[in-house]
């Protein structure tokens, strides 16, 4: 599955009158890649991410979905820095809530969200709830959420950006495993640049608002990655590649 944005733009009414947030961002992924949107606070980063997911629409421009897939599976799904769990539900309540909006039966959705709630290492709390959980499981059981579904396209908006260091490590390192493994294609956006180059093949890095395409970049770093290839020279040399391109629009948003 690929997908295309054409001249998205998008422009918010407020009361103080328009708010551009995009302009013309145009861009393509390719099969099973991972690409990270990178770019500074209000760049309009999450916007276009919405705008991908089908729950805004541009102002102009389109979007266009190109490749097969069954018609049982949803197009994308979501992933939110915010969880979402309901908290009324267990943890494999949750992870197979959407399997059962489809009309899938509980033994078959159960054995399909097991397996990928062990594959983000919380076979132990299957049936704990969210307020039983900290934040970075409750993050897992979002992602496995996601992936039991079996989307055409994984749209991942900061999902660690409210852990701990450590724990956004590890997690990075978690997501990386089961990218591997199943080989969807990702769509992820973060202001981190070193989360960035750790996870995509290629970062696309936004202007300031309202956000453009300020350049693309091809992150040839060998994989599998892990934690340590942060220290090498080639990633070192991508991470400030990126710092250049994104300082000056940082210091825009901060009135600099």
């Amino acid at each position: 599955m690929k997908v295309k944005c054409r001249d998205i733009s998008k422009v918010f009414e407020t009361k103080n009158g328009s708010l551009k947030a995009l302009d013309e961002i145009s861009f393509q992924t390719e099969e099973q890649e991972f690409l990270c949107i990178l770019g500074p606070s209000g760049c309009g980063k999450t916007t276009l991410l919405k705008i991908i997911a089908g729950l805004l629409d541009p102002t102009e421009g389109g979007i266009i979905y190109e490749g097969s897939r069954s018609d049982e599976t949803p197009l994308n799904s979501l992933v939110f820095q915010e969880h979402g769990l309901f908290p009324w539900m267990n943890v494999i309540d949750n992870v197979s809530f959407g399997l059962e909006m489809r009309g899938i039966g509980k033994r078959e959705r159960y054995i399909s969200s097991t397996e990928v709630i062990e594959k983000v290492g919380l076979k132990r709390f299957v049936k704990n709830y969210p307020h039983e959980l900290s934040v970075g499981m409750k993050q897992r059981v979002g992602l496995a959420r996601a992936i039991v579904n079996d989307p055409a396209i994984l749209l991942m908006d900061e999902p660690f950006g409210s852990l701990d260091a450590q724990t956004k490590l590890i997690l990075q390192d978690e997501l990386l495993t089961i990218w591997s493994q199943y080989r969807k294609p990702i769509i992820y956006v973060t202001h981190d640049i070193e989360e960035a180059v750790l996870l995509g093949d290629r970062v696309i890095v936004l202007t300031s608002s309202p956000g453009k395409i300020k350049e693309e970049i091809e992150i040839e770093l060998p994989r599998p990655r892990d934690m340590e290839i942060r220290g090498s020279e080639e990633f070192v040399f991508i991470k400030m590649k990126i710092w250049h391109l994104i300082k000056d629009e940082v210091r825009k948003t901060m009135g600099g």
